[in-house]
């Protein structure tokens, strides 16, 4: 008998794969390296330090929370596939209503002394619900129709700046009550900053509410067909970022003592741009809230630099504008080679 002998390939080591930083590290060293070449700038050209000034870092890190509520938003609608423009305009209105009832009513004790200012939380509630409002209309207009989230959030961010202004008639809405003011001193924004972020990104990753969220931006027929109601969830996702601009116009009135319908005025470009430094993929499914906080820091760091550096504001934007569009390449191109794996 012959005997058979199977022509068995031999075992082929398969290939290392190389390790790669996690993409909130790689974008810390980013943070990390921009704030070295500030203080090396500082030096050399001011003979002053720029990381060492406690001032300076306590007024950026202050100036970040307000953008960075908005960008946490923002970045649970972007995983979505889906844009928010309205986030500036609805921190303006927000704070406007808000504001308006926090005023104190030191002059109208005059004619009437049993007049006393409203509780604290009747402004706080007032300016949530009219983010948490926009945020439902936002989110239901998108759902229940199929019009591009860009189309609806446009017309949301003209529709609240315009009732800003409406609302006093462009007039500033100022003399706010002491408690109320007392939400936008010293650390308290960056401990609602700090507070809302950990909530959001344990929700993203450990909870249904992110499943959902991922699942949608990464394939939202596949969710649909899954069993996930893709509408619904959507409405929610809309109403957290709107509920969240609410928060900031909040944080922003109480700090500034003030309410202004201009305010807010590209913040939403400045949230949007800080999810996407962070790694948020416009492509959708993709971002976390941690690389979110250090897309805030890194904006933070830069627009409190070149402030120190003497550069001029225009040219602030200018640069801002290439770094948007240097963060956006880079997405499209891990996007690119996913697909080609």
């Amino acid at each position: 008998m012959t005997a058979i002998v199977e022509n068995n390939p031999a075992p082929t080591a398969a290939p290392r794969s190389r390790r790669r930083l996690p993409t909130e590290l790689g974008i810390l060293l980013v943070l990390v390296g921009i704030g070295l070449a500030f203080e090396a700038f500082g030096w050399v050209l001011r003979d002053q330090s720029f990381l060492l000034n406690g001032q300076r870092l306590v007024l950026m890190i202050l100036q970040v929370s307000v953008i960075g509520l908005l960008a946490i938003g923002v970045t649970q609608v972007i995983i979505t596939t889906g844009i928010d423009l309205s986030s500036g305009s609805v921190l303006a209105l927000s704070a406007m209503v808000a504001a308006s009832l926090a005023q104190t009513s030191d002059f109208s004790r005059a004619v009437f002394p049993s007049l006393t200012d409203m509780p604290v939380w009747v402004p706080v509630m007032a300016g949530l619900g009219v983010g948490l409002l926009a945020g439902v209309v936002n989110g239901s207009l998108i759902a229940a129709t199929g019009i591009p989230p860009f189309i609806v959030t446009l017309g949301m961010m003209v529709s609240a700046r315009g009732l800003a202004r409406y609302y006093t008639e462009g007039q500033p809405i100022s003399m706010l009550s002491d408690p109320y003011t007392a939400i936008g001193s010293g650390a308290t924004p960056v401990i609602i900053f700090l507070v809302v972020a950990v909530i959001f990104h344990i929700a993203l990753r450990y909870t249904k509410y992110g499943k959902y969220t991922y699942a949608i931006g990464g394939n939202m027929q596949a969710a649909r067909v899954s069993g996930i109601n893709v509408k619904r969830h959507l409405v929610i996702v809309y109403s957290i970022a709107g509920l969240l601009a609410g928060l900031a116009g909040i944080v922003a009135s109480a700090r500034a003592a003030t309410g202004q319908a201009g305010m807010g005025m590209s913040y939403e470009l400045d949230a949007i741009a800080a999810a996407v430094i962070g790694g948020t993929s416009l492509a959708g499914g993709v971002g976390r809230i941690t690389g979110t906080v250090i897309g805030a820091l890194i904006l933070g760091v830069m627009a409190s630099g070149f402030t120190f550096l003497g550069v001029d504001a225009y040219i602030q934007d200018i640069i801002k504008g290439v770094i948007i569009v240097a963060a956006v390449v880079i997405d499209q191109y891990r996007n690119t080679r996913k697909i080609k794996r």
